[in-house]
């Protein structure tokens, strides 16, 4: 039987995939520094696989990967690494610290791995903006916040049911890169967001008031900011 034959664009697309799947990688060094309390570790490690996570897609579609190698999804495989990534991981960690109490951070793991495996089986929780259509289960920033700004068990545990009910509704929540409406301004929000971040990771999660204060804020317009829009169609749109 005569082999077929691997070509370039074969090869490059196959590579976009193995640059996907490095993130498991990285989410199995995450889950060893969680399993060791060494929190920092883990979000760096987590913050590694967010930037894989953020590549990846621009380039799989500049080399047309789908096109190329139809019978691989990448997609199936980005919906493995970040349920891993953005939910099990966060929900271990917030298990394994005891941040709310033993009996709440119990509770809020279970709660965000059984919300999120029902959200992402969910076909239709892109909008025609590419917003995403209820919370979009980004549990690797919401535990990450948490951590940094320590704002007590009863309010952590209320962001996090809270947060798993909007994954049910039909509120629309951002896209940073994706959302054309407001592009400049939310990507930089997100980026002064990734900064800040970076330095509380810098001191060891004992983040000073002012890193925290510039986590909170970014991260509560991150949150906010997708039902705003929605409220006000037109902001951002422009005239003609």
């Amino acid at each position: 039987m005569k082999r077929k034959k691997v070509t370039a664009p074969q090869a490059k697309a196959f590579s976009v995939h193995l640059l996907t799947a490095s993130g498991s990688f990285l989410a199995f060094l995450s889950l060893v520094a969680a399993s060791e309390e060494r929190w920092t570790a883990m979000f760096w490690w987590l913050g590694l696989a967010l930037l894989v996570d953020g590549i990846d897609g621009p380039i799989a579609r500049k080399l047309e990967v789908k096109h190329v190698l139809p019978t691989w999804s990448g997609d199936t495989l980005d919906n493995i690494i970040d349920y891993v990534t953005y939910v099990l991981i966060p929900a271990f960690a917030l298990y394994q610290s005891g941040f709310m109490g033993e009996g709440l951070s119990f509770l809020s793991a279970a709660i965000i791995v059984v919300s999120s495996a029902i959200y992402y089986a969910d076909t239709g929780m892109k909008t025609a903006e590419n917003f995403f259509k209820g919370f979009p289960v980004v549990w690797n920033m919401i535990v990450f916040t948490l951590f940094v700004i320590s704002p007590g068990e009863y309010v952590s545990f209320a962001v996090v049911v809270i947060s798993a009910v909007l994954t049910f509704t039909p509120l629309h929540f951002l896209h940073p890169v994706r959302v054309k409406r407001l592009r400049p301004l939310n990507l930089g929000i997100f980026l002064a967001w990734c900064a800040f971040g970076l330095v509380a990771l810098l001191q060891g999660l004992e983040a000073h008031a002012a890193v925290k204060a510039g986590v909170g804020v970014t991260g509560l317009y991150l949150y906010c900011i997708g039902a705003i829009m929605q409220a006000m169609p037109q902001l951002g749109r422009r005239a003609g």
